[in-house]
């Protein structure tokens, strides 16, 4: 099939065949997202989706890989501009859209300065360590997420080698490729524990566009409290709500304070809110426990949302143009890490859990909260939680996920 693929590419062909191959190409690399979108994981689809989308990358014409480039920005990250509305920018999202999809077709154009297919396997391979503008959430190995191959950068090489091969190898040889991706299959997966402890995961459906109205604070948080109560009531030993369930600067807030230490004395309470600390704004989680509070600051913040990749001379004015002054937020120096009832949790506020600096040292459980409610009705909860695997999957962690629209639950 390579062969046949490969004569095609070097046969000269009308627009219309590059057109129609970039854009399959970009929906067999895609598939595994939509599958999961609506609840159908099927391991064998999902593993040859992967292996003929990346074979296709290697094999097809250079045109066709510009094309597919800019389809598979297009069905991954056709959302992102959806979450400028509420910076009173919403003219931009098509443009945000548009923005990303030549990213990545210039991203994976990349592998249309050469038709030499190893060359082009090196290349891809090394587009899986770039990220561009800090954007991390191109995972070239996510592919394989929920699928029969691994995801270590390894099977990655070994299923690369085995589709360039074909290009090389006599007849004789032929099977080589298929026994190369038998070396790739997940043959040892990770047995990843459950946390000895009852935990209650809350998912809340707040719209962003009312979230932070002054009449919506009071309801909300008479809701979080319900929830907590509820906790109690059933035994939990911990609740989780999701990022800034309390949308205020918490630390401003003392009556609310000492309510939650005062319910912290029969469960531990793990909510989002902001701080305000020497006039600098941070996203943070907050713990309370036995009438303590710990509070968590986030390590990695989101790029174009929460700080902006760019240098300082133009940094203010993008930020005051387009994101009403909001993306300045401050970050820890390191990760945090939560000990409840002797168990230890790894801290992460929603882009930090598809971040491997979270899982970096002693991690077997993590505690993430997120706010997915910026992007909806999208695919990003759904992109969210496959990231969240792949990092699960990696490193061996179970992630306890409390969100506001879509992705709450254990994530293994």
């Amino acid at each position: 099939m390579l062969k046949k693929i490969k004569k095609l590419q070097e046969s000269q062909k009308p627009l219309t065949i590059d057109l129609i191959g970039g854009i399959i190409t970009a929906l067999l690399f895609s598939a595994f997202i939509y599958l999961e979108h609506f609840g159908i994981t099927l391991k064998l689809l999902n593993t040859l989706f992967g292996i003929i989308s990346l074979a296709l990358l290697l094999y097809m014409s250079k045109r066709a890989v510009l094309i597919a480039g800019f389809f598979i920005g297009l069905l991954w990250f056709y959302w992102i501009g959806y979450s400028f509305e509420y910076n009173g920018v919403g003219y931009l999202t098509p443009v945000i859209t548009l923005i990303f999809a030549f990213i990545y077709m210039l991203f994976f154009g990349i592998l249309a300065l050469t038709n030499k297919v190893y060359i082009r396997a090196i290349l891809l391979f090394a587009l899986s360590f770039f990220e561009p503008a800090d954007w991390n959430w191109m995972q070239i190995e996510l592919v394989f997420v929920d699928s029969y191959i691994g995801v270590l950068k390894y099977q990655l090489i070994v299923v690369l080698i085995a589709l360039s091969l074909p290009n090389y190898i006599k007849n004789k040889y032929k099977y080589t490729p298929l026994l190369l991706i038998l070396a790739a299959l997940n043959f040892n997966p990770q047995i990843q524990k459950d946390a000895p402890l009852k935990i209650k995961l809350v998912s809340t459906d707040i719209t962003q566009d009312v979230k932070w109205k002054r009449e919506t604070l009071a309801p909300t948080i008479k809701m979080a409290q319900r929830e907590i109560k509820d906790a109690i009531k059933n035994n939990y030993d911990v609740v989780v709500l999701p990022e800034s369930v309390f949308p205020l600067f918490m630390n401003q807030a003392p009556k609310l304070v000492q309510k939650l230490l005062l319910l912290s004395k029969d469960i531990t309470i793990i909510a989002g809110s902001l701080l305000n600390e020497d006039n600098q704004h941070y996203n943070v989680t907050y713990m309370f426990t036995n009438g303590n509070l710990q509070v968590a600051k986030k390590l990695v913040l989101v790029p174009f949302g929460e700080y902006i990749p760019l240098p300082k001379f133009i940094k203010k004015f993008v930020n005051d143009t387009f994101f009403a002054g909001a993306s300045d937020f401050k970050t820890a120096t390191e990760p945090t890490d939560f000990i409840i009832k002797g168990v230890k949790f790894r801290n992460a506020i929603c882009y930090e859990a598809t971040c491997q600096e979270i899982y970096e040292g002693d991690v077997d459980f993590v505690i993430a909260i997120s706010n997915n409610a910026w992007f909806s009705p999208s695919i990003e909860p759904t992109l969210q939680k496959l990231l969240m695997r792949f990092y699960a999957r990696k490193n061996g962690v179970t992630i306890y996920h409390s969100a506001n629209y879509k992705g709450t639950g254990i994530i293994k």
